[in-house]
């Protein structure tokens, strides 16, 4: 008895066995997800920090400081580690951006509040990084927007630049940081409207290549291949900078599947750029 049916002895085929799935489940206690919620947890205690004793002692803004570079570094880390040991969930596309945007709001609003930083270098930034978001949400049926090096650029500018109006400066490295918030605020606004213009021309070509019998154009092939290159390239920021956090595991570039993903910026666990 070897448990093959008889008919299929006969004509000499024999079932082959159902293939067992080696899928693993990623659980959301991992190591990702807890820096993201580190970084979760640092922003009450870094506006705390700011705010303390007036907002201007010295002491307490150098602790602010070191806040605020725990949280820059777990931003690093969280999406490199989610992509390397493959331990991205629907949690960290989620929690990774808004742990990002909190911190660095939070920076900036303590910031502006003091009166260390203009209203408007705030309202900038705020306006552009929330914008860009909405604007991943309007073009996700689309396809992703990939990230580019002006956005990690970007990013980058922005965390030295307020890293040094944390700590108090006078003389030449208060007018050194100043100089460094103004490329901060041009890279953003550069990178703003160059992403605006990618989610026009990907809105474009997914509505042309809708249209009844209508043929795929060439604006479509190439966000395609811009978007295939991002994923296998590492494009996200970043995470990830949520930046962004190497290819994308929660972000692949096709436009059935973005649709399941929460995080349009590929910034969350699975992400290691910014927009």
């Amino acid at each position: 008895m070897t448990g093959v049916p008889a008919s299929a002895a006969r004509r000499g085929t024999v079932p082959k066995p159902k293939a067992v799935s080696t899928v693993r489940p990623v659980s959301l206690w991992n190591i990702a997800n807890i820096l993201t919620m580190m970084r979760l947890l640092l922003v009450p205690g870094f506006v705390l920090l700011m705010l303390a004793d007036g907002g201007h002692d010295p002491a307490w803004r150098s602790f602010a400081w070191a806040a605020f570079i725990i949280a820059m570094i777990t931003d690093l880390f969280d999406g490199e580690l989610a992509r390397r040991y493959n331990l991205v969930t629907d949690f960290g596309k989620i929690a990774d951006p808004i742990a990002d945007k909190a911190i660095m709001g939070a920076a900036l609003i303590c910031l502006s509040a003091l009166s260390d930083l203009p209203w408007w270098v705030t309202g900038v930034i705020l306006f552009r990084e929330l914008g860009i978001t909405l604007l991943r949400f309007w073009v996700i049926r689309h396809g992703v927007i990939p990230a580019s090096r002006g956005g990690k650029m970007k990013t980058l500018a922005q965390g030295v630049a307020v890293g040094m109006y944390i700590l108090v400066m006078t003389g030449p490295l208060a007018t050194a940081r100043w100089w460094v918030m103004a490329v901060a605020v041009a890279l953003t606004v550069v990178t703003g409207l160059d992403y605006v213009r990618q989610a026009v021309v990907l809105r474009r070509a997914g509505l042309a290549a809708e249209a009844p019998g209508a043929a795929p154009s060439a604006s479509a092939s190439e966000v395609d291949a811009r978007n295939g290159a991002a994923a296998a390239d590492g494009a996200d920021e970043p995470n990830g900078s949520n930046a962004g956090n190497g290819s994308e595991a929660g972000n692949r570039s096709s436009a059935g599947s973005v649709g399941n993903e929460v995080d349009p910026e590929g910034e969350g666990n699975a992400g290691g750029e910014r927009s």
